[in-house]
């Protein structure tokens, strides 16, 4: 639900409200402080952080602002505005967290916007730094997530994408071909296209009309697009205006560049009618796949994570799908070397490996349900007295 005005609770607090001053940390002056409400240090935190704008240009990115709008009037304030800041309970936050939320992640967004609050207040000495941020006892539970971490198979991939129409399939494409995420490419300008449309600068996100800088600074990147740059420049060359400025993704206004919500539903409409929906897929399980399959053609994590525009590996790895086919491949490719010592100790004739199977005949379905068996191995050795395989082995159990 999106917050349409203060929460009725911070009404009262304005401008002019005093808050507490910076003091030296004595028992009587930190008592005085904690009596002082959450909801006059969370309305000078909006007003003075998530509202500001400096010499233009706001603080806080449009999308982010709005986050942190809805999660504290619609979530926070209603339980905390009026509670004296020095009776904060890590429990009591812990179980309303627990209650409130319908996500991990909705969870840690609003324990890091009411810590984030209380640290702000100590960085502009509003607070003490000899007053203990309660926020910060609150340890969450284990992360789960609401949908699995799936992608489409390249098959089911192929298919979804043939029965769309551009603008909306040339987006999903680039989505999956770079890894771009779907705010960036709607923020595209033809200034921002490389020449003969082979590499796209990622400069700016498009967030519902709202041109902002990308997520991170390691958003900022350079993607090439290999064989899309054809089906690119088609698309700009048949554009009314083709101009820097104008927008490569535009809306029937070309004025205004087009937002996401089209190109999502194409998606999921495509995935629906032929029968690979799942919950949670959308135009971010393509960037997904993009990150997966560049580690799987060969690219490593660091590569991966640059291009794309991850702060960290880790990022990435949560990101990355290690599929059973990949799991196979690599298993087999583990088999093949030891079944090469095997070959140096025992002969050529002699083998640590099954017989090399037709992957894209698997079935992943079949392969996730059964584990692959392994083979006994034959403990008998030979007239050296070295130990050797004499059926074919599968070292999948080791």
């Amino acid at each position: 639900m999106e917050a349409t005005g203060q929460h009725p609770a911070v009404n009262q607090y304005s401008e002019a409200t005093p808050v507490p001053s910076q003091t030296s940390g004595t028992a009587n002056e930190l008592a005085q402080i904690g009596s002082f409400s959450f909801g006059h240090l969370a309305a000078m935190w909006e007003r003075d952080y998530v509202e500001r704008v400096v010499g233009g240009k706001a603080l806080v990115a449009a999308s982010t602002k709005q986050k942190y709008r809805n999660h504290l009037h619609n979530h926070i304030l209603p339980r905390w505005a009026g509670t004296p800041i020095g009776q904060f309970r890590a429990k009591e936050v812990l179980d309303w967290l627990q209650e409130e939320s319908g996500s991990w992640y909705m969870m840690t967004d609003l324990r890091n916007i009411m810590s984030g609050i209380f640290t702000k207040a100590q960085e502009w000495e509003v607070l003490p730094d000899t007053f203990a941020n309660p926020i910060k006892r609150v340890k969450l539970p284990k992360k789960w997530l609401v949908y699995e971490r799936r992608i489409l198979t390249e098959e089911q991939t192929v298919r979804v994408l043939g029965l769309m129409q551009d603008p909306h399939r040339l987006i999903s494409e680039l989505c999956l071909a770079t890894g771009a995420r779907i705010s960036e490419l709607t923020g595209l300008q033809i200034k921002h296209v490389g020449v003969q449309c082979r590499y796209i600068r990622i400069e700016q996100r498009n967030w519902r009309g709202n041109i902002d800088s990308p997520k991170t600074e390691r958003s900022k990147r350079t993607l090439t697009l290999g064989s899309l740059d054809g089906r690119l420049k088609l698309w700009i060359d048949a554009l009314k205006d083709n101009k820097p400025e104008a927008w490569v993704f535009p809306q029937h206004d070309i004025r205004k560049p087009m937002w996401d919500s089209g190109a999502r539903a194409a998606l999921k409409d495509a995935a629906k009618a032929e029968k690979c929906d799942f919950p949670g897929f959308g135009l971010h399980s393509l960037r997904r796949a993009n990150i997966t399959w560049r580690q799987e053609v060969g690219g490593s994590s660091i590569e991966a994570s640059q291009i794309a525009g991850h702060a960290s590996t880790k990022m990435t790895e949560e990101y990355t799908v290690v599929q059973l086919n990949r799991q196979e491949q690599l298993t087999r490719r583990i088999q093949e070397k030891l079944s090469e010592a095997a070959g140096r100790i025992n002969g050529p004739e002699v083998t640590a490996t099954a017989p090399a199977q037709n992957l894209s005949t698997i079935d992943q379905k079949c392969l996730a349900l059964e584990p692959v068996r392994s083979n006994e191995c034959d403990g008998s050795t030979d007239q050296q007295g070295r130990r050797c395989f004499r059926n074919p082995v599968l070292l999948s159990s080791l």
